[in-house]
């Protein structure tokens, strides 16, 4: 699987790493000469400085990983499916529904695959939750309390994209949207809900929320609390996600919902959960658990031997659409 990389700042980083490892990492492409060049450099491949020089060159190349800023994806993302490349979208996967279906018509218009980062797919214990419910486990779920306590600090935001609603979005697109991911995967379509955010902490980094809490009743009746915020003191807090049913309880928690925090279900306990990986580390701050590894493993195994995909265009609109909501009831 031959891969070319747009965007080298921290998360291109970490996908050159792992393509490295499964694949072959065919050229980086960055308007950030300096960036560009030094990813390039460590992976010994060309660098281009511009998305049009990169595509004009018709490079022998089978996926295009998008790593730029978020408001970037859908420009990126369809351009390089109309140049015949497979893309894998680093998240979200875009900032508007109407992007997103652009992006879903390009795919199938060059009869391309449209792949979505959602890495948190992949930890143990949202696997293991997943096959209970799966199995009906649980019985009827009653309620679902999904909780991210991050911290982003000053320089987090300081002389970056990030911040900006043009290119961040705001906070459930850029931290949160894997959770939201996740509520979707697990629980299923929200019907109803109400919600609340602000910047509360009065912050001057950011054009957008810095906390959000969301009331709401999914299609299968369950009810629904979401609390996100990124004014954690000092460090990441918790992510988690509980879950109570007719037939047991489970929560998955820790920093970054890398662990089976409870379950007491009738006639089903979970054992022997693997450790997972730890949490991305970008320097001075940390999110979900590493699991590009096992993005890039489905998207090698779909492209050579038509295995399913773990995670397709369809699911990434789906949480656009989610997030877009969330914005729209506000009160």
């Amino acid at each position: 699987m031959r891969v070319i990389i747009i965007g080298a700042g921290r998360i291109g980083q970490r996908h050159a790493e792992h393509i490295s490892e499964i694949g072959e990492l065919v050229a980086v492409c960055d308007v950030d000469e300096n960036k560009g060049k030094q990813l390039a450099v460590n992976h010994q491949v060309p660098c281009y400085n511009s998305l049009t020089a990169l595509l004009e060159a018709k490079l022998e190349a089978d996926l295009v990983a998008v790593c730029t800023p978020n408001g970037m994806h859908a420009e990126h993302s369809i351009s390089s499916l109309k140049a015949g490349y497979h893309v894998l979208c680093e998240k979200p996967m875009a900032l508007s529904i109407k992007e997103c279906e652009a992006m879903l018509k390009a795919s199938e218009d060059a009869k391309k695959k449209l792949f979505v980062v959602k890495q948190n797919r992949f930890n143990p214990p949202v696997m293991a939750v997943k096959e209970l419910l799966d199995n009906d486990a649980l019985g009827k779920i009653y309620s679902v309390q999904l909780s991210c306590f991050w911290n982003r600090n000053e320089s987090y935001y300081k002389g970056s994209w990030r911040g900006t609603k043009q290119w961040d979005g705001g906070i459930l697109f850029t931290q949160f949207s894997h959770f939201i991911d996740l509520l979707l995967w697990l629980i299923g379509d929200i019907a109803e809900l109400q919600t609340m955010l602000g910047n509360v902490s009065s912050r001057n980094d950011i054009e957008f929320e810095d906390s959000c809490v969301v009331n709401c009743k999914f299609t299968n009746g369950a009810l629904g609390s979401l609390n996100f915020t990124i004014n954690s003191f000092e460090k990441n807090m918790e992510g988690s996600l509980t879950i109570f049913g007719e037939k047991g309880t489970v929560k998955i928690g820790g920093e970054y919902l890398n662990l089976l925090e409870y379950q007491s279900m009738q006639g089903a306990q979970v054992d022997n959960l693997p450790l997972g990986n730890p949490a991305n580390n970008y320097g001075g701050y940390t999110g979900s658990m590493s699991n590009h590894r096992a993005v890039y493993l489905n998207v090698k195994d779909v492209l050579e031997n038509y295995a399913v995909q773990a995670v397709n265009g369809a699911d990434g609109l789906k949480t656009v659409d989610l997030i877009e909501r969330i914005y729209s009831a506000s009160i």
